[in-house]
C-alpha cells in the first residue's frame, strides 16, 4: 500500500470535505479486526440492554425485524487489545500528518453495525460537529478535527453506504439533524433542500474492506439500510489536533503511539467522574 501524494491529498479533502485510502490494511488485517467485532457483538448482546463503563458504552436498539441488536460500541478499546492497536496504528497518523500534524487527540473510536435484514440502521443526514460538545472544548474545529472510518466489509449502495455531498462542509454548521437522535432518523431529501443542498449531489462513498475514508466534520453525510446478505461494519476513530481540543485520550506525541492510562480521559460522557461504575443505560 501506497500512501497518497501529500499534496494532492490535501486538495482533494479541501475540495471535497472527505478523501479515501485504498488498501490501507491487507486482507488478513481486516479479517483479525473483523473477529474482534464479532467477539464484542456477542458480548454486547449477551448484556441486553445498554450499557456503560467509564468511557466504554454498548448501545443495543430494538429492530422490528431481528430483535435486539447492537447498533454500536464507543471506546472498545478499553474492552479489546487489538481493537487498542489498530486506532494507534502508525498509518493513521502516517495519513493524517499531512491534514493535522502528528500531536493528535482522540475523541471518537467507535465500531457501528449494519446486520443483514435489519430494518432501523439509517442514520440520517448529519454534520459530525453537532456532536463535538460541548463546544468550548474544541477550536478551530474545521480544520482541527478529522473523522476516519476503517471498512470491515464491502461499503455499497447496496449494503448502507455513507451518502455524502462533496463540497459541503464548506458552509458551515447547517445545524441538520437536531430534531432528534440520528440512529432514530432516516435520510430525508427534504431535509437537505431544507438548508439549500441538492439531493441529486449526493454520492455513495463505497469502500472495499481495508479501505480507510476520512471526512471533515462539517460534511454533510448519512446512511441507508443494507439489503446485502452480508454485515456491514465500519471502525470509526476521530482524531483533533492536541492543542486544539481540551478533551479526549492523547493518540500520537509527535508521531509515536500514546497508550491508554489508568484512567479514562473525560470525551463526551459528561458524568464520568460522578458515575465511573459499571451500569446498565436505557435508550
Amino acid at each position: 500500500m501506497a500512501l497518497p501524494d501529500p499534496d494532492m491529498f490535501r486538495r482533494a479533502y479541501a475540495r471535497d470535505g472527505y478523501a479515501v485510502v485504498r488498501g490501507l490494511f491487507s486482507t488478513g488485517e481486516v479479517a483479525e479486526i473483523a473477529a474482534a467485532f464479532d467477539r464484542l457483538q456477542a458480548e454486547g448482546l449477551a448484556l441486553g440492554r445498554s450499557f456503560r463503563h467509564g468511557n466504554l458504552l454498548f448501545r443495543l436498539g430494538d429492530d422490528p425485524h431481528l430483535g435486539r441488536i447492537l447498533r454500536m460500541v464507543q471506546w472498545p478499546s478499553w474492552r479489546n487489545a487489538l481493537l487498542d492497536r489498530v486506532r494507534l496504528d502508525l498509518r493513521f497518523v502516517a495519513v493524517l500528518k499531512p491534514l493535522l500534524g502528528d500531536n493528535l487527540k482522540q475523541v471518537i473510536n467507535q465500531m457501528h453495525w449494519k446486520p443483514p435484514g435489519a430494518a432501523k440502521v439509517e442514520f440520517a443526514y448529519h454534520q459530525d460537529s453537532r456532536f463535538r460538545r460541548p463546544a468550548t472544548a474544541f477550536r478551530d474545529l474545521a480544520n482541527s478535527y478529522i473523522q476516519t472510518g476503517l471498512a470491515i466489509d464491502a461499503h455499497t449502495r447496496a449494503s448502507g453506504a455513507m451518502k455524502v455531498i462533496p463540497g459541503s462542509h464548506l458552509m458551515g454548521d447547517l445545524g441538520l439533524g437536531s430534531d432528534g437522535p440520528i440512529l432514530a432518523q432516516t435520510m430525508q431529501d427534504e431535509a437537505l433542500r431544507a438548508v439549500g443542498l441538492d439531493p441529486a449531489a449526493a454520492v455513495d462513498l463505497e469502500l472495499a474492506p481495508g479501505d480507510l475514508a476520512l471526512w471533515s466534520p462539517y460534511l454533510v453525510h448519512g446512511s441507508g439500510i443494507n439489503v446485502t446478505p452480508a454485515d456491514r461494519r465500519l471502525y470509526i476513530n476521530g482524531y483533533v489536533r492536541s492543542v486544539d481540543c481540551d478533551r479526549g485520550e492523547v493518540a500520537f506525541a509527535h508521531g509515536r503511539p500514546q497508550p491508554l492510562g489508568s484512567k479514562p480521559a473525560l470525551v463526551h460522557f459528561d458524568a464520568l467522574h460522578e458515575k465511573p461504575e459499571p451500569h446498565f443505560i436505557e435508550g
